[in-house]
């Protein structure tokens, strides 16, 4: 079986739609490039006894890729971590209650400060991407900056316990992507994954936001292959995190809506071929 799309690496970047793997996990063969040279996928990767297709993560370069490419009632989920881990337990819970799978986009800076929570995450079987060191803007840094960027994030999360967990995707800080600045991620053999929507529950009460219409937000995104994006804790030193408290609402949204909650890393799982 072909993967859905083969993507060459000199076309424009598009806000293109991930192509989705029927079954499997992403293998822990993959490995970043080292800190002096940039370099394309198949040199990022190593062979395992179940490695990533790399077919399928070089499909991904080239786009800041925001929805699953399917027609089936499927959504992901995913949380941003760089400040507290306020949410964490709850998420997690609920998460494991109802056997449903999410990716962790952490900083580097949060794994350096919450190791635990690193291990926790891997230890409940979900997946972990790459979310900058410190969540700067990428437009104010150099090329040299940005590569810095995300090597010290991979570093720290392979330090904080990450092992198999860990995934080729990288998430930009504030969503903020360009084509020239996707292509240096993808040089490094990361694939962009970006959101469908955010449920905005980072903004707290005291940007507007309450667990309603957090909900709200995740519910009107649901579509065949949505990516839905929370955030794991809240900022400036607050502990009320709204999308811990709207996490439950959405789930069972998700359900009731005839959808069910998809794994990211099977979008690398490779594939039968005929």
């Amino acid at each position: 079986m072909r993967t859905p799309f083969v993507v060459a690496l000199n076309r424009p970047v598009s806000r293109r739609m991930l192509g989705v793997a029927a079954a499997g996990l992403l293998a822990a063969g993959w490995r970043a490039p080292g800190p002096e040279t940039a370099a394309p996928a198949h040199a990022a990767l190593r062979h395992t006894p179940a490695p990533v297709d790399e077919r399928r993560l070089r499909a991904l370069f080239g786009s800041e890729n925001r929805v699953i490419a399917t027609r089936e009632r499927v959504v992901a989920v995913t949380f941003n971590a760089a400040w507290n881990d306020a949410g964490l337990d709850r998420m997690l819970a609920e998460l494991g209650r109802r056997r449903a799978p999410a990716t962790f986009f952490l900083t580097g800076d949060f794994a350096d400060r919450h190791p635990k929570v690193v291990r926790r995450v891997v230890a409940a079987g979900h997946a972990l991407g790459n979310h900058s060191f410190s969540h700067p803007r990428f437009k104010d840094l150099t090329a040299a900056g940005r590569r810095r960027e995300v090597r010290a994030a991979d570093r720290a999360l392979r330090a904080a316990g990450a092992g198999a967990a860990l995934t080729p995707f990288f998430r930009f800080p504030y969503g903020e992507t360009t084509p020239g600045h996707i292509r240096e991620i993808n040089e490094l053999g990361f694939a962009d994954i970006e959101y469908t929507a955010d449920t905005n529950g980072w903004k707290g009460t005291e940007g507007g936001m309450t667990v309603d219409r957090a909900v709200r937000r995740a519910v009107d995104a649901l579509r065949p292959g949505a990516i839905l994006q929370l955030h794991l804790g809240a900022s400036e030193g607050r502990t009320d995190v709204l999308d811990a408290r709207a996490l439950p609402r959405i789930l069972d949204a998700v359900v009731g809506r005839g959808y069910r909650v998809t794994d990211l890393r099977a979008l690398l799982a490779p594939t039968a071929r005929r």
